[in-house]
């Protein structure tokens, strides 16, 4: 048996902010920061030891994994950053207050943009175009390893977690839709080696 943890970054400033932040690279908050601390905190009591450590380039989800691995005594560890990881693009919605947005566009097509599968902002990206180059990456880069029974940490986005999770629980395009994932939030999952199957042990 493998672990596979998953944490969304701190809240950063654009959080704070309500604002539409994709591939932007806005710092955490001082609440974002200790949602880190309490990340690692939390993961630090489930007494795994971590093999690999993946992140986004971008700078929340790096600062967020940084302050996990502190809090679990790590003194030196080697962080894997990809573009695949990175947030959801939002295109032209991109640093524009979420509600702002909605008077502009209307109530209705904003929650379209931001909860539907496979609608577009302009400019930007579906959750289906996250979820296509999130799952690959993860099937020849991260699952290989937990074949190896090699423990896993990944710290990255929202929207790229959801496209994750949408993969390791088997759920419909339409049920994901309907998952928060919080900032600073810890899910843990046990992956079976010999059924390649995922149970939640942490969320």
């Amino acid at each position: 048996m493998s672990f596979l943890s998953l944490v969304r970054h701190g809240q950063s400033d654009w959080n704070e902010k309500n604002l539409f932040t994709g591939w932007q690279n806005p710092g955490l908050t001082q609440k974002g920061l200790e949602e880190a601390k309490v990340a690692g905190k939390i993961l630090s009591t489930l007494n795994i030891e971590y093999d690999y450590f993946y992140t986004s380039v971008l700078d929340r989800a790096i600062l967020t994994g940084e302050i996990i691995i502190e809090s679990l005594g790590l003194k030196t560890f080697e962080l894997i950053k990809s573009e695949n990881l990175n947030e959801r693009d939002y295109g032209d919605l991109t640093g524009l207050n979420k509600d702002d947005a909605r008077k502009k566009w209307g109530d209705e097509q904003v929650h379209m943009w931001r909860r539907s599968y496979d609608t577009q902002p302009p400019n930007g990206e579906s959750l289906k175009d996250t979820a296509d180059r999130v799952i690959p990456y993860y099937q020849k880069e991260i699952l290989p390893k937990l074949r190896n029974e090699k423990n896993i940490l990944i710290s990255a986005h929202g929207n790229s977690l959801r496209a994750l999770i949408m993969y390791v629980e088997s759920l419909s395009s339409k049920d994901i839709l309907k998952k928060e994932i919080g900032t600073g939030k810890p899910i843990v999952y046990n992956f079976n080696i010999l059924d390649e199957t995922y149970s939640i042990k942490y969320e």
